[in-house]
């Protein structure tokens, strides 16, 4: 757009749409401003209420939200898995006044948070309305969270009370579907209902009490098939039906689930002899329950498989669980890092802010928690609780740093690298720039990140985070793939950001100014981990040679230790072993991580003398079947596959070898 000119006149346009296209007519030139306001048809928030969110659990997510900017220090949520035919969440937060409410529901996308009427109403601080009455940062700020619930039902009932009020209010809500037929083609300007509300007051028993319900009723079709896992169950009911001597591919359910419904979507199911199948017992307490879980994944390593994905040992429930749990602002399962003194685990970095700056070691000399060491403050407010309950499980966020499973790799210490910054933009319009951002960051390197999941860049603004880790660390564009699959990044921002927050908060605008910036942050501090880590490594490699002189190494090894080697950029790392287990076990012989597949589904049984020559060549032949399997691990093609893919894939690549060349 041109610059206004000093002598242009600008003639102001409101809501008059007419006379606005009759004054772009008669504007000939820069010299007569035509000037109006951006306007949001009704039907935008139509769409907003209809569902914006991608999966169910972003909805729950939502609900927790909102009870953590009530200050709320307990939230329940129950539900009748596997079934999913109703849902509760219940928190002591606040509550909604009459005002409050009435301003909800006629304002959607229109929050009270973070403006003038939020003190009034009594759902900010008085003096800061971007904090919430307790003082905690908010993190809702377009009032739409509640209505997040559409992706689950279109009818839910509201149950809330504010402290001294005599009476709590309740609501039912009916959402309405929105169509592209409501729009007229006549042009005529509409308004779109989000749906019908009718509301009632009770005499409350408790006058002190406070807190919201929400009641989520006749759970959509769609939503109630993700929650039950309906995919995995109806691939594996599919199976169960094919006659025994009929060529087919055997469906695994996940290791463990809530259990499965039949077709009338009230009667449970066995699998296995069993309804469930749960890493924890019945009578564990919700942490103990919790924690199971979370040891769950790492028992995957320890036992059979060194890169576990949750979509291979959780059914979509207890991945739900999983992802809410780094979702909101809740502690570590065991301790945040900024809490934990590494002096004996573990080696610690301080990175630079500058643009070719290097990582300087951490003097751990001195006992005490790097949170003292290095001045870091996240969580912000480390005194206000705030615990969620899901079911059976208290939750945590699922993220462990000690005592891990041992790995072949040389460098078995993990390498610690703690950043801060705060940027002003000095050199930007603050309207350009959206002020400044501030934020703590720590990239956790270690030979095993598990699960799979984890292996990435998580952003949190003010402890709450809508997305997943990214595995692309904010498209870093470099080959050493590998080293990537070893480091888990968590960026928490307490100033900024939040305006380059996508609407459904699980996406980031990348073009923002902040955006950007921390984009480059972390790419240089991606690139001072791996100078300080190949640096480690081929120290560890000079070690590691020292200490094997001597040992036979075979040219089978030695080629599938190369393609590891270079495909992780690493002269001192080591593949997983690869162990044909007669019992489904990792043997004693298997040091540190391994793929532990059942001999009997690769290895044929032959129906002939063994004699030593015989013996001698299958031995052989198994080598050469492990070198293959550790080249296709180095290049990450081994993990495309199931479980027992993998199997038939290794019964393939063994049946090529051994078959005779004449």
């Amino acid at each position: 757009m041109a610059d206004q000119k000093p002598d242009s006149r600008v003639h102001e346009v409101h809501d008059d749409e007419p006379g606005l296209v009759a004054s772009i007519r008669d504007s000939q030139s820069s010299a007569n401003i035509v000037s109006t306001k951006l306007k949001t048809d009704e039907r935008v928030i139509a769409r907003v209420t209809d569902g914006i969110y991608r999966q169910p659990g972003s909805a729950l997510r939502e609900l927790i939200s909102n009870a953590y900017d009530a200050d709320a220090t307990r939230v329940v949520i129950k539900t009748d898995a596997p079934r999913f035919d109703r849902i509760y969440v219940e928190d002591d937060g606040h509550g909604m006044t009459p005002e409050a409410f009435a301003n909800l529901l006629l304002h959607i996308g229109g929050s009270a948070k973070r403006s003038d009427k939020g003190p009034n109403l009594g759902i900010t601080d008085k003096s800061d309305s971007s904090r919430s009455p307790g003082g905690r940062r908010l993190i809702g700020k377009i009032g739409i969270g509640l209505f997040s619930v559409s992706q689950l039902t279109h009818s839910f009932q509201i149950i809330t009370k504010v402290k001294g009020d005599p009476f709590r209010t309740i609501a039912t809500v009916a959402l309405r579907q929105y169509s592209d037929d409501d729009a007229t083609s006549d042009g005529e300007k509409k308004e779109f209902e989000s749906g019908k509300v009718n509301i009632w007051r009770e005499k409350a028993a408790d006058v002190e009490s406070h807190g919201t319900t929400i009641v989520l009723t006749s759970i959509r079709p769609q939503a109630r098939d993700t929650l039950r896992s309906r995919d995995i169950w109806s691939a594996v009911e599919y199976d169960e039906g094919i006659g025994a001597g009929e060529e087919h591919q055997p469906i695994d359910p996940p290791k463990f689930h809530i259990g499965r419904v039949d077709s009338s979507g009230q009667l449970l199911k066995k699998h296995s002899g069993r309804f469930s199948s749960l890493p924890w017992e019945k009578g564990d307490s919700p942490v103990d329950a919790f924690a199971k879980l979370v040891q769950a994944v790492w028992d995957e390593v320890e036992q059979s498989n060194p890169n576990p994905q949750l979509d291979r040992i959780f059914d979509y429930y207890l991945r739900m669980v999983w992802q809410l749990s780094l979702a909101v602002p809740l502690p570590y399962v065991e301790g945040h890092l900024f809490d934990e003194d590494p002096g004996e685990w573990a080696k610690v970095y301080s990175l630079s802010n500058q643009p070719k700056g290097a990582a300087e070691p951490v003097d751990l000399s001195t006992p005490g928690p790097l949170r003292n060491k290095l001045t870091l403050s996240d969580p912000a407010d480390r005194s206000s609780r705030f615990d969620v309950f899901f079911d059976d499980l208290q939750l945590f966020r699922p993220l462990k740093f000690k005592n891990l499973p041992a790995t072949n790799h040389a460098l078995r210490q993990p390498i610690i690298f703690i950043g801060k910054c705060r940027e002003e933009f000095p050199k930007i319009q603050r309207e350009l720039s959206g002020g400044p951002v501030a934020f703590e960051a720590y990239l956790f390197w270690t030979p095993k990140v598990a699960p799979t999941e984890h292996q990435g860049s998580l952003i949190r603004i003010h402890g709450s985070s809508g997305t997943l880790f990214d595995s692309t660390f904010m498209r870093y564009q470099v080959s050493e793939q590998t080293r990537l699959r070893q480091i888990t990044c968590e960026i928490f921002v307490s100033e900024g950001l939040d305006s380059a927050l996508n609407i459904d908060r699980e996406s980031f605008n990348n073009v923002h100014p902040h955006s950007v910036y921390i984009t480059k942050w972390l790419h240089s501090a991606l690139r001072q981990l791996a100078t300080v880590q190949k640096r480690l490594a081929s120290g560890a490699r000079g070690v590691t040679r020292d200490e094997s002189k001597g040992a036979a190494v075979s040219e089978i090894q030695r080629v599938a230790a190369a393609a590891w080697q270079e495909q992780a950029d690493d002269p001192a790392a080591r593949p997983p072993e690869i162990d044909l287990s007669t019992d489904g076990k990792k043997s004693s012989a298997a040091r540190g991580e391994a793929y532990v597949y059942s001999r009997a589904a690769i290895v044929p049984e032959k129906q002939r003398p063994r004699t030593g020559k015989v013996k001698a060549r299958s031995d052989i032949l198994e080598e050469k079947l492990k070198g293959i399997a550790q080249v296709l691990a180095s290049f990450g093609l081994l993990d495309t596959v199931s479980k027992r893919k993998q199997e038939k894939l290794l019964r393939a690549i063994y049946e090529i070898l051994e078959a005779p060349e004449e």
